[in-house]
């Protein structure tokens, strides 16, 4: 056995463990290591990125960490790991040691079995050197009855958008576990997204990541932040990846920002998918790029994780395909929405999908993924302006004259929908007619795939289940109530909701407030808002500009949802921003399950 441990190397690491941290070998991870590498070629390392966890289940939990080495190349780090009842990790129940080597990046995970169900577990990490990493506080899965779980729910993390504050109140908050909805990180390079005006810190590299080497460095950078490590060592993590793991707006074969001289992309698709695995606490099966599975919190709740990005989904469709000299040409757009052929989850993730919710007897049967599964159609003529926007900001060009043109259509059109709604006899043909011709917003989530949200949605109205869809992606918090569509896609709300959908607010990417243009203006956000759920039929709740969390309850009686936000990610220094908050809920059982709001007192 040869320690590569030179006086410089040695100094190296104990500058790098200061700044990690470095805390004591306990006596439980001291005896650990064996006489069994004799033959190896073994390196010293610290520490440098944290500790978690992460697919808990009721006798088993993955625990994660990763080693910096002081020397990388052909060399391995023998690490030892115990788990205990106790924080000061007295009684270990559980303990061994792994090598690990640069073909994971030198990271860690132990799938640590035979533990007890619904019990509070710590964990560390050690080195012969005297290495030793943070503890870290995990839980198993509850069995049989439940009378309560609490989840917290996030998605859309931008390094250089902000600071991770929103981590923090995660990590503080009574959340059970995590529930990572993914854009764990964004590919891009420096003063791209977002672009130089609003870049808060340096992504490294400062080049977009297109191989393994760069997506491990990526990982590296983020998971060096001291509010993500925080929240990875107080909480397991439950996790899907959604674009930005790979690349903005990815399907199955391609990928919007993968271009020309940017090599294969099943080559950058397998790289970005091996850096997900070695650097999330997550379970890795057989084949990697399948991550739908279920967890069970008793008879409570059966969590159902998601894939609607990178396995299956067929590419977005998009108007500009369908644009004439005329007009869009609406036949054939919609015979193209309609196509069964076209796919979000394939064959096998949706038979699976729909097999776990009709075996399971769950009082909640929850969806974990990435995109918006309510309807958010809006007038045609607000999407030609919406379009507008976003193409001027495209280029680069100032948008800001087209902004106040939209939101000035923006608000007549909602004025127009609330004298409908009210009854208003005076509302003429054309009137109504602007608001009723609409069309889907966003191609790219479940509105861009009709039948494969029918799917879903009529084997649970059929099964009579109680449903809620998790999502993230789009930056903003939403609450939509869930209807059935028949097969020309004329909403069924006669038959009753079959669910709801939560929807999370972005960590630190931006929204509607950087697109729409009214930025920090609070009145303008509030109109914004107030304007949309009035156009769009179904949508109970919009949060358009401000970042954070969601706190999901789920008890017998109702499914609550808690949106959390802070005031800044321009700074370390923040408070919780109270005045957001929001709170909802949805009951159990046929005729029940509509959004309602819930008092904050």
């Amino acid at each position: 056995m040869a320690f590569k441990a030179d006086v410089s190397r040695r100094t190296f690491l104990k500058s790098l463990a200061a700044g990690a941290g470095a805390v004591s070998v306990p006596a439980a991870l001291t005896g650990c290591f064996g006489d069994d590498d004799e033959n190896r070629d073994l390196t010293v390392f610290v520490f440098g990125h944290g500790v978690a966890s992460g697919d808990p289940l009721a006798d088993r939990v993955i625990i994660w960490t990763r080693v910096t080495p002081s020397e990388e190349e052909g060399t391995e780090a023998q690490v030892a790991w115990a788990v205990a009842t106790d924080e000061a990790m007295d009684n270990v129940v559980a303990s061994g040691t792994v090598y690990t080597d640069s073909s994971r990046d030198f990271t860690v995970k132990v799938d640590v079995t035979g533990l007890s169900a619904d019990t509070t577990y710590y964990y560390q990490f050690a080195g012969k050197d005297n290495a030793a990493s943070a503890v870290g506080q995990t839980r198993t899965l509850p069995q049989g009855d439940v009378s309560s779980v609490k989840l917290a729910v996030c998605s859309c993390a931008n390094y250089p958008a902000g600071m991770f504050n929103v981590y923090r109140e995660m990590a503080n908050s009574d959340a059970q576990a995590v529930v990572h909805l993914g854009d764990y990180i964004y590919e891009y390079g420096a003063n791209t997204y977002p672009t130089a005006d609003a870049q808060v810190r340096n992504p490294d590299p400062e080049v977009e990541v297109l191989n393994l080497e760069q997506y491990r460095a990526r990982y590296a950078q983020y998971r060096s932040d001291v509010d993500l490590q925080l929240v990875h060592q107080k909480k397991p993590f439950i996790c899907v990846w959604d674009d930005h793991e790979l690349a903005n707006d990815t399907w199955k074969n391609g990928a919007q920002n993968h271009n020309d001289g940017e090599g294969e992309f099943a080559d950058r698709k397998a790289a970005a998918i091996q850096a997900y695995h070695e650097w999330l606490p997550i379970r890795t099966g057989s084949d990697s790029a399948k991550i739908w599975r279920t967890f069970a919190f008793g008879n409570l709740v059966n969590l159902v994780m998601m894939d609607t990005r990178m396995y299956a989904r067929d590419e977005a469709l998009s108007y500009s395909d369908y644009i004439t000299e005329s007009g869009i040409d609406t036949a054939s757009f919609q015979a193209a929405l309609a196509d069964t052929s076209r796919g979000l989850l394939g064959a096998e993730q949706q038979q699976f999908v729909i097999g776990s919710i009709f075996d399971s007897n769950a009082t909640w049967q929850v969806l974990g993924q990435q995109v918006l599964m309510g309807r958010i159609f809006v007038p045609t003529e607000l999407l030609v302006g919406l379009g507008e926007i976003e193409a001027l900001i495209s280029a680069g060009a100032d948008a800001s004259t087209k902004q106040g043109e939209v939101a000035s259509l923006l608000s007549t059109l909602a004025t127009i929908k609330g004298r409908i709604l009210a009854g208003d006899p005076t509302v003429t043909s054309e009137e109504k007619a602007r608001v009723e011709s609409t069309a889907p917003y966003n191609l790219d989530a479940w509105d861009g795939y009709f039948p494969a949200r029918e799917a879903i949605l009529r084997r649970a109205q059929y099964f009579n289940l109680n449903l809620v869809v998790l999502a993230g992606d789009t930056h903003n918090a939403w609450a939509s109530d869930l209807y059935v569509a028949d097969d020309t896609g004329a909403v069924q709300r006669d038959s009753g909701s079959v669910g709801v959908e939560f929807a999370t607010a972005g960590v630190t990417s931006p929204g509607f407030e950087k697109y729409v243009g009214f930025g920090s203006n609070t009145a303008m956000q509030a109109g914004f808002e107030t304007a949309v759920t009035t156009l769009v039929d179904d949508l109970k709740y919009l949060n358009s500009a401000n970042r954070g969390y969601m706190l999901v309850e789920f008890t017998e009686e109702a499914s609550t949802c808690e949106w959390r936000f802070v005031d800044t990610i321009e700074s370390r220094t923040y408070a919780e921003l109270t005045s957001a908050t929001k709170r909802m809920k949805v009951k159990p059982g046929s005729g029940n399950r509509t959004l309602k709001n819930v008092s904050l007192v």
